[in-house]
Parts: C-alpha cells; structure tokens; sequence
C-alpha cells in the first residue's frame, strides 16, 4: 500500500477508545488516520460526562447553599441556565481542536464523515476509498431505538446538553444514570415539573435497592415526581407542548411537558459501518472481540462501547483500548483485558456509587458475608455539609475478611468508592482498611467505620 489514502491503521471514532490507540501507533511510526462524524472527542468529552458533571458542579452551589441555610450561610443563589450552559462550553468547545491539534503533531490524518467497510481493508469515508492494513472500531453507542408512536419528538441527552433555556415543564423516559442525573440537575436549574418515567419497579436497578431507597427519597424531596412500573406508550404533540402516555399497574396515565428527554438506554453504534464487507461479527451488544480485543477479522480490533466487553464506561474503554493498541504493535495478542473492580457512580446530589457484589449476587454466589448496611445522616461528615440523605452498605466475607462490594450514598461517595475499588484489587481486608490511618477529618476517614 503506497497510495495517498493508504495507511497501517486506520482508527474509526474519535474518543476514548480511538484517540489513545491513534497516537501510540503514530509514536511507532506507524501511518496512522483517525475519522470521526461528529466533532473529535467522543461522547465522554463533549457530551455526556464531562459536560453533564460541569452542569452538575453549578447546581452543587444550590444544593450546598439551601443544606447550610440557618447554620451561617446567608445566600440564596439560582441558577442562570444560560450563563450555566456557557460554562460548559468553555470546555466542550475548545475539545474537538485541542485534539485534532494534538494529532496533527503526532502526523496523524484526521478525517471526517461517515466511515463504511467496502472490504477487509477498505473503508469508504463520504464516498472517498481509504485501505488500510488494520482498523480500530471505537464509535461508542447512540440512544436505542424504544419502538413507540411519537419517538421523533424525544431529544435525546446530548440535546438537553444543548439546551438554550432550562424547560418548565420536562419529563425523562428511563430511570437509569441519564434520568436521575438530568432530573436533579432541571429540578434544580429552576423546571417546575421534572418527572422520570420508569418502566421497571424501580430506579437505578443495578445499585443496591436499600440505597435507591434513599435516593428516591431525596428525589421526592426535591420535587421530582418518579413514577415506577411506568411504560411509556406514546408521545403525541398537544399545541406547543408534548403530552406522554404511559401504561401502569393502576392503569394508563399522561402528562403535558416542554420537552421529552429519551434516558431509556444505549446500543453499539454500529449500523452505518457495514460490517459484513469487513468479516467483522456483532450482535445486538456489540461488536464480537476476543479478550485481546480482536474481532472475527484478525486485522481489526474495537474497544468501547461499540464492543461486546466490558462496562460501558469511559476508563473501561480506555483500558481496552491500551490493550488493542498493544496487541496491534506487538503483530500478536500479547496482552488481553482483565478488569478489577470497577467502580461507577450516578453524579445525583447526593451521589451514589457501587462496586463489586450486591447483596443479592453475593447470596447468589453462596458467599457467607457481613452485611454492614446503615444511614449516616448524624454522621460528622453528613452533619457538617447538612446532608439529608447518606449512608453505606458494605458487604465482607466472613471467613476471609475480604471486602466483597461496597454501596455508598452521600457526600463524598464518588470519592470514597474509588478507596474501596483499589482496596478490593489489591486483596486488603476489613481490619487492614480499619488500620488505615487517614486523614481526618475527611470522607475517606469514614470507611473503616463502614466495615
């Protein structure tokens, strides 16, 4: 291969699990292009992660001023939206250039369109053939198909991201990490009417219940209206507004809304690539790879959450994307993924985070565990912040001593997860963790009050 449009490696998606994988090839000297359809940067970067937790920092002062309300703080700040919004883009849209530059200096070609398999070793991006001696897929995921009247008039996340102003009326299809999220932020950006829309018993189903519990509780609180066993049947406008028809075990309901925010799950972003032409197989959870991260084609690897792998998260991707880019250097599969405990946290205020076992995987298991499970509203670190709404489950086997999962709800608890992830990996026990001398007073010195 010695044309213009020739390459050793070819990266398709400009995110986390494409743009690390780019540069250590070019740092080998490889030829390297990287092609994205959207603006460089991924969905982590520009619009989901890092621009939802800039939102989230804002309405943080909101929440931070009404819990010390009556205990020295005279302030009774709100939120200008779009003042809010601009912040925001003080970061996203300087993103897409930071990197484009960065690859332009390593010699990486950065194209853009929508790239489509022809061959094993050819893409076609926007009608101009590109071949190349290996490809990596990172194209992330996009909002699943739901399948009911009325979707065209969902906005999606990376809409509500965009939003000019904060709707007075809004309502979120889906109780997972997008909804609960999003609601606590409109909730507290000034909406009037914030409602989830969720189709199972309860929110945030793969955190442990006794904490959603208190979760859902601070949601109340705030004014966000939860419907559970709620199906969503349609959506149909009504003047300027959209209502929304849901079925529930007391019979079908609607509601009037500004706008309708789809949070109702994601899907490998995949469809445009026509993977066939490519040798590439994928089912309906992604891409097909080995734990080298190689797919059916062994000259094509994926990572992300375009890959049937791990968690979709971003460090996930990152790390299965080093391993790909290893491999791809190496010419064989020197090194395969394994995951330690990964954490992951719902950026709500409070927040919650997980890791490890529930409660019921580990009973599943057979695993004879402690169960240390307690609110901590009258706890030191609780009581100095006024949170409402704290507390901890943590599971230790009994006969090891070994911490199993670990679920937290509170101030800090992003934080403190992360403790016990890295305590978990490295095999420390309840006691060792008890011995730990941290400093104090901080939210880490709660945890060997937690075991």
């Amino acid at each position: 291969m010695t044309g213009t449009n020739d390459f050793d490696l070819i990266v398709i998606g400009a995110g986390t699990g494409g743009n690390g994988v780019a540069r250590m090839a070019a740092a080998a000297g490889w030829k390297v292009a990287i092609v994205d359809q959207l603006p460089y940067g991924g969905t982590c970067a520009l619009r989901g992660c890092d621009p939802k937790k800039m939102l989230v920092s804002v309405t943080e002062g909101v929440e931070q001023a009404q819990a010390m309300a009556g205990k020295g703080l005279v302030a009774a700040p709100r939120v200008d939206w779009a003042e809010m919004m601009a912040f925001k883009r003080t970061f996203t849209d300087a993103m897409p250039g930071r990197i484009e530059a960065g690859h332009d200096k390593a010699g990486i070609a950065t194209l853009h369109g929508t790239a489509r398999f022809t061959a094993p070793d050819t893409v076609e991006i926007d009608g101009v053939a590109h071949r190349a001696r290996h490809f990596h897929i990172a194209t992330g995921a996009r909002p699943a198909s739901l399948g009911i009247p009325g979707e065209v008039h969902l906005i999606t996340s990376t809409d509500f991201l965009e939003l000019p102003e904060c709707p007075r009326r809004i309502a979120f299809v889906g109780g997972g990490y997008i909804a609960m999220e999003f609601a606590h932020i409109a909730a507290r950006s000034g909406a009037e009417a914030v409602t989830v829309l969720q189709r199972g018993a309860r929110i945030l189903p793969n955190f442990d219940p006794d904490l959603t519990e208190i979760l859902a509780e601070a949601t109340k609180a705030l004014g966000v209206t939860v419907h559970t066993g709620a199906e969503v049947s349609g959506i149909a406008r009504d003047g300027d507004a959209f209502r929304v028809h849901f079925d529930t075990p007391d019979g079908p309901q609607d509601i009037l809304c500004d706008r309708v925010v789809h949070a109702a799950g994601r899907m490998p972003n995949i469809d445009t690539l026509n993977l066939d032409a490519a040798g590439v197989q994928a089912g309906a959870r992604g891409i097909t790879v080995s734990a080298a991260m190689r797919t059916t084609n062994s000259a094509i690897f994926a990572a992300g959450d375009c890959a049937y792998s791990g968690p979709n998260l971003t460090p996930v991707s990152a790390n299965e994307a080093r391993v790909a880019a290893k491999n791809l250097l190496a010419g064989q599969d020197a090194r395969e993924i394994t995951y330690p405990p990964i954490p992951s946290t719902v950026f709500t205020l409070p927040p919650m985070a997980s890791v490890g076992l529930s409660e019921a995987a580990a009973k599943e298991e057979g695993r004879e565990v402690d169960v240390h499970f307690a609110r901590t509203e009258d706890w030191y670190s609780s009581l100095r912040v006024g949170a409402k709404a704290s507390g901890y489950k943590v599971l230790v086997e009994r006969k090891t001593g070994l911490i199993l999962g670990a679920h937290l709800i509170g101030p800090g608890a992003e934080e403190q997860i992360n403790i016990f992830a890295m305590a978990m990996g490295a095999g420390l026990t309840a006691n060792q963790i008890k011995a730990a001398i941290f400093a104090y007073p901080s939210y880490a010195s709660d945890l060997g009050s937690m075991v």
